[in-house]
């Protein structure tokens, strides 16, 4: 059954699933510019805490709103009842794929490095651990070779970002593999900034 379209914008391909969305590339024609859409999966939209997290992720991009981090320029529900996120599209895909083809050139994992750092101050700024810092989720977002890294990055996918302020008590384990901190590794209350430094 094909994905029912959210709202004024026109799904044109799948561009990455995860383990709870997957994400469409779309064309959004009052824009005239083309949008990522993340839709949370079938499996998971009767789960009523995986569509808070779901929808909370696009409230903590729009609270923050820099640069650094990919954008959400809309919010809304499928005919299925699914809810979906409207978001900057990065056309150079994540950096992984930059990393699968080859290693950076060491002014370019600088460059990297640099801006990521960057981003992360922005969310610790504002009292937010992103808790799955990897590269999948660092974005490029033209992907020019001719393009300086350090203005094409961007930070993506805070499904498992948190507030501190507004965190009460433990936390379950969570985030991806060999980018997790020691304290992601148990039911830890010691999750901060210095989680997503280790990341």
């Amino acid at each position: 059954m094909p994905t029912p379209e959210p709202g004024r914008v026109r799904l044109r391909e799948r561009i990455g699933t995860g383990a709870f969305s997957t994400v469409w590339l779309g064309w959004d024609p009052e824009l005239d510019a083309q949008v990522a859409v993340k839709i949370l999966a079938d499996n998971w939209a009767a789960r009523a805490d995986v569509r808070e997290r779901f929808l909370a992720e696009g409230r903590l991009l729009r609270k923050v709103d820099s640069d650094r981090l990919v954008r959400v320029y809309d919010v809304g529900e499928l005919e299925d009842g699914r809810p979906y996120l409207v978001m900057t599209y990065a056309a150079g895909g994540a950096l992984a794929d930059l990393l699968a083809v080859a290693p950076l050139e060491t002014a370019d994992a600088r460059a990297v490095l640099a801006a990521v750092a960057e981003g992360l101050s922005v969310l610790h700024r504002q009292g937010i651990v992103h808790r799955d810092l990897n590269p999948n989720n660092i974005l490029l977002l033209t992907g020019d070779p001719a393009a300086d890294l350090y203005h094409d990055v961007v930070l993506a996918d805070l499904g498992l970002a948190k507030e501190v302020a507004a965190a009460s008590g433990l936390t379950q384990p969570a985030g991806t593999g060999a980018y997790m901190a020691p304290e992601q590794l148990d039911y830890s209350d010691r999750i901060g900034p210095a989680t997503d430094v280790y990341a």
